[in-house]
């Protein structure tokens, strides 16, 4: 997956994106289960929207991601906003020698990228590394019914002054994955002229159970299963998985 030009016109397609939603999520989940501590590792942080939203919330963040591109853009954001924020360019299933955290995020379905089952489980073993004992990693995932019934052979198109984008989503090679094939075309405010940007997105999502049991095969309780930003279960038909889990 590369992000190198799409990290500029990233928050303009992100604007509607739930971030607030996702840090009331990560405030009730510290308050319901008695979190002490402040310090944060946001994972796959992206430009920063939620990692400075948290900062703001008087949290010490730490935000991760594997494009060096986002980074810029939230560093550049940070010090606009005259605040500390601090980043780091890293695989989340290879987390090294970022400290240990009282609660660990990795939201927008950033999960969903890693297309091996094996950098899944790595991933957990390595923020099971990271937390403080009785951290909280929290997370979200797409649900299958969302990648199977929403995503695959679905086209979405978005079409504006500034960005208009073609986004085509065909089914994958593993199961439950999907492949985003995105046309964007970006204006150039100096020449008026749209440049072409092309991007091939690929996503992989797993049942309930399978995430819970590899999250306690990596140490974890898994304290709380909700979806779509709710305090409601997952139904059939829920689109987005939201875990709560502990460091034993």
């Amino acid at each position: 997956m590369s992000y190198e030009r799409f990290a500029y016109v990233y928050d303009y397609l992100m604007q509607d994106v739930q971030y607030d939603g996702w840090l009331e999520f990560v405030n009730k989940q510290a308050k319901a289960y008695s979190i002490q501590g402040e310090s944060v590792l946001d994972i796959a942080c992206g430009t920063g929207e939620l990692s400075l939203r948290l900062v703001r919330d008087g949290y010490d963040v730490t935000g991760v991601d594997l494009s060096q591109d986002m980074l810029m853009v939230a560093q550049e954001k940070a010090l606009e906003m005259n605040v500390r924020l601090n980043l780091f360019q890293q695989d989340m299933s290879k987390l090294d020698s970022l400290g240990e955290y009282d609660l660990i995020t990795i939201f927008c379905d950033s999960l969903n990228y890693l297309e091996d089952e094996k950098d899944v489980k790595n991933t957990f073993k390595s923020i099971y590394a990271h937390l403080n004992h009785d951290g909280l990693f929290l997370f979200d995932v797409h649900s299958i019914y969302k990648m199977t019934q929403i995503f695959i052979n679905q086209t979405f198109t978005l079409s504006d002054e500034h960005v208009s984008y073609i986004w085509d989503c065909f089914p994958g090679e593993a199961p439950n994955s999907v492949e985003h094939e995105l046309t964007f075309f970006v204006k150039d405010e100096e020449t008026n002229q749209y440049d072409r940007v092309e991007e091939l997105h690929k996503q992989r999502t797993y049942p309930i159970l399978t995430l819970n049991e590899w999250l306690e095969d990596a140490g974890f309780e898994v304290l709380n299963i909700s979806a779509d930003f709710t305090e409601e279960a997952p139904t059939d038909h829920s689109e987005r998985i939201f875990f709560t889990c502990k460091k034993k």
